[in-house]
């Protein structure tokens, strides 16, 4: 018990994030499910409100800068990798899901089997609302959790 304790107590800084993401992962699934039935299957859907990458990745940067200030060099490359991911996650992965949905739309219109050439997934970035919901989500729990981890 002690060493846990004292792990906990050494890497805070990245255990909250890793726990703000699982969670917010578990809550993307609940929603998810409750709207489109229940489907172990579910738990590691891309996309979806709210996103779990964006309320990691918010989590980290806070936490980073809570325990090491904002003018360090770990916040700064948080803050960049953060950039990055949420860049991922709004533009670059809706892209994929426009190119799944144009060659969905030409597989149907082709005399092509369909077993040959499966339907792609259309849906696989986030809408800006999810991750918006993300971001506030990692920062409050973040908060939350420093103070009870204080």
């Amino acid at each position: 018990m002690e060493y846990l304790i004292l792990f906990i107590d050494n890497y805070k800084m990245f255990i909250i994030p890793i726990a703000v993401g699982a969670f917010t992962q578990v809550l993307k699934y609940i929603i998810f499910s409750i709207k489109h039935g229940w489907d172990i299957s579910y738990a590691m859907t891309h996309g979806h409100m709210p996103s779990a990458h964006t309320a990691f990745i918010i989590s980290l940067v806070t936490s980073i800068g809570y325990y090491t200030g904002t003018a360090s060099g770990a916040f700064a490359i948080s803050v960049a990798l953060a950039i990055i991911i949420i860049d991922d996650a709004v533009r670059l992965r809706v892209y994929t899901g426009d190119q799944g949905r144009y060659l969905n739309m030409l597989i149907r219109q082709l005399p092509v089997n369909e077993k040959q050439f499966p339907r792609l997934k259309e849906r696989v970035g986030h809408k800006l609302s999810e991750v918006v919901a993300g971001g506030i989500l990692g920062f409050i729990l973040t908060l939350i959790l420093i103070k009870l981890l204080s």
